[in-house]
């Protein structure tokens, strides 16, 4: 439910930067859609790990692996909410539901899989990950081009930081699924300089929009400082974690990235409409 409400909110964001005007109309639909769609891919990645989730503290009690639903059941839902999704983006506009239907199969088809194979996961799953922010303004504008590829180069940086964390702080319980999350597969110096640098670059591309390179993606330059700032507290608890290497630094680093991806779109969109 969390990660729905979060993907959905990233969706809306998007939207109302790339709005001319606002429509009720779409801003329901693109709810709706986004919702559907990660529910929709959660769903097909329960039933495909659903032996492995059993392993795992963290995931033993989902429906599937603790007996509550059945696999067929749990494949009725998750194709219904693909088809609810795909269905509530294309009366938006066909490009939103493409996106939306790739996001579903790379998340589905290419991350699930190569999550118990290599670190390079991440790196996959970053993409569907990086595509709500972006979903948004392509549903407002029908198009894609500069500003979208901007709102998506912000999300995709800030997936490595996040998933990171989570993966170095979940270590014990990942390696009893046999995921590789960490990018050297150890909670080493690489692993914490990795993060540190991906923490910079997700700043760096936050801040881009107040250059005025990026077509009808502006950002003031006191939007820009807030944001600043905010990506500057992420990397001092990045490089906190590559000086201490805890389970509790990582959480606390984990805890920022969301507190600054959620701040970032709501200092976004509050400098369009108040600039």
């Amino acid at each position: 439910m969390g990660l729905s409400i979060s993907v959905v909110f990233s969706a809306l964001a998007g939207y109302l930067l790339g709005a001319d005007t606002l429509d009720v109309k779409t801003l329901v639909l693109l709810a709706f859609g986004g919702y559907f769609m990660v529910g929709a891919s959660n769903a097909y990645n329960q039933i495909i790990e659903r032996d492995l989730d059993a392993l795992m503290d963290r995931t033993k009690n989902r429906p599937i692996p603790a007996g509550r639903m059945s696999v067929n059941m749990a494949f009725i839902i998750a194709a219904s909410f693909t088809l609810l999704g795909l269905i509530s983006l294309y009366i938006i506009n066909p490009k939103t539901a493409m996106w939306g239907a790739i996001s579903i199969f790379l998340y589905t088809s290419i991350y699930t899989p190569l999550k118990t194979k290599t670190p390079l996961a991440v790196f996959v799953g970053a993409l569907p990950g990086a595509i709500p922010f972006m979903l948004g303004w392509v549903a407002a504008q029908n198009s894609f081009g500069i500003e979208p590829g901007t709102l998506f180069a912000i999300q995709f940086f800030w997936q490595f930081p996040h998933f990171w964390a989570i993966g170095w702080f979940l270590y014990e319980d990942y390696e009893k699924g046999g995921f590789f999350m960490l990018p050297t597969g150890k909670r080493d110096k690489g692993t914490a300089v990795q993060i540190v640098i991906y923490s910079v670059w997700t700043v760096i591309a936050s801040i881009i929009p107040v250059f005025g390179f990026t077509g009808k993606l502006e950002l003031s330059i006191l939007g820009a400082s807030v944001v600043f700032l905010l990506g500057v507290m992420m990397v001092v608890y990045a490089f906190r974690l590559f000086q201490q290497r805890t389970a509790k630094a990582a959480k606390e680093l984990m805890l920022s990235s969301v507190f600054y991806i959620t701040m970032l779109q709501i200092i976004y969109v509050a400098d369009k409409f108040l600039r």
